[in-house]
């Protein structure tokens, strides 16, 4: 790792220097490719801070730290820079996981065509849980007290009005929505 330290209204100092690098030498293990880093050790009245640009392929770091003592400012900075490198890791990794696959590859054939011919996967079947509801008409206002009185996310129900099959649903934001037919 490329190292800058550079020191703001602070006498250099060689042991601050060596406790940084050092410190820093722990993170060439965590990231992959050559990175560099510019650390920034300043002085206001009582504050010591510590600041870090930390650039990596595509990461980039930015993080500052400030405390009484310039030794516990390197510190909690480098906690920080290290839940950050392990959290874009996790990131990474949780992306690259998976069995994705592409829309586009997938071949999907109707069920009603495969149901009529006979030539059908029994394990899809097997695997839809069929549930029955009451087929009763009734009032948009009757049906939100039927989704508020459930555990379920939706109620399906006849509107009584309009005598077709709508669909009440609550929203992440605490809404509620209403899927009714065109025409």
């Amino acid at each position: 790792m490329q190292t800058t330290v550079t020191f703001k209204k602070i006498d250099p100092s060689s042991s601050l220097k060596t406790y940084v690098k050092k410190k820093l030498d722990r993170f060439d293990k965590m990231l992959d490719s050559p990175s560099e880093a510019h650390i920034v050790l300043s002085v206001e009245k009582i504050r010591h801070i510590a600041e870090i640009t930390l650039t990596c392929d595509r990461l980039k770091i930015h993080a500052k730290e400030d405390s009484e003592h310039m030794y516990a400012s390197i510190d909690a900075l480098m906690d920080k820079v290290k839940s950050q490198i392990s959290k874009h890791k996790e990131k990474i990794k949780h992306h690259k996981s998976g069995n994705k696959q592409s829309i586009k590859n997938e071949s999907i054939e109707p069920v009603d065509s495969d149901y009529s011919t006979g030539s059908f996967d029994q394990s899809v079947f097997d695997s839809i849980i069929i549930e029955t509801i009451d087929y009763k008409p009734m009032d948009v206002e009757d049906a939100v007290i039927e989704l508020n009185s459930g555990k379920q996310s939706f109620f399906v129900f006849n509107n009584a009005r309009s005598e077709q099959l709508n669909v009440l649903y609550k929203h992440n934001n605490g809404k509620l929505g209403l899927i009714q037919p065109i025409g």
